[in-house]
């Protein structure tokens, strides 16, 4: 068939074009759900507590990942810039993954506690009072919007269900945990929490993957 009947019809090219993007996305992601590190948390990284749970849900809702990736890569002007490149373990609880391709604003996978709570509330409600050049849009119903408890209880008791390891007493204190804060308080506590267990500098990856020494 020549190129010339093949872009013409339409139908036929579309499959052909949605079988070539799954032969390359099962050749990307089968072979990582065989690899040990891939599937085993890095040391320290658990499921996120209740009200981490809840920012991350806010942070895909309003779409940060449009602008925003978490994947620093193994590029020596990003880890000079970010910190150590990413590993897959660092996002075992992540449903789905932030890791992201487009940066309009720069990564966020290590910026947990490079800012304080105070910056966050004001960067998020007008970036231009922190950042004078940012583009990014303002956030200021986060503020006023509650988190629904009952929500992140389910939430919870889902990904318990899919294999994230949540206690009985996790779930039975979320509500707790998220009672009366707002949208704003959670997304910080969510930002505030990436990277918090990033590899040390100089940290050997077989250290952080718990394989011990080479």
């Amino acid at each position: 068939m020549s190129h010339e009947k093949l872009e013409k019809n339409v139908a036929l090219m579309g499959i052909l074009i949605a079988v070539v993007i799954s032969f390359g996305g099962l050749a990307e992601i089968v072979p990582l759900m065989f690899q040990a590190e891939a599937i085993k948390p890095t040391p320290g990284v658990k499921p996120y507590p209740a009200l981490q749970l809840a920012g991350r849900d806010i942070y895909v809702r309003e779409g940060c990942y449009g602008c925003h990736s978490q994947m620093v890569r193994t590029l020596r002007f990003e880890t000079a810039r970010y910190g150590h490149y990413s590993l897959a373990g660092e996002s075992v609880y992540d449903r789905p993954f932030q890791w992201g391709s487009k940066r309009t604003g720069p990564d966020l996978a290590r910026v947990g506690g490079r800012y304080s709570d105070d910056w966050h509330r004001v960067h998020l409600i007008n970036p231009r009072d922190v950042v004078p050049e940012s583009n990014m849009p303002g956030y200021p119903w986060l503020e006023k919007g509650k988190i629904d408890s009952a929500g992140v209880v389910a939430r919870m008791q889902a990904l318990k269900a899919l294999g994230d390891p949540y206690s009985d007493e996790d779930i039975a204190g979320a509500a707790a945990a998220v009672e009366n804060k707002t949208e704003m308080d959670a997304l910080v506590a969510y930002l505030q929490g990436l990277g918090k267990h990033a590899p040390r500098p100089g940290e050997r990856d077989t250290e952080v993957a718990g394989g011990g020494q080479p």
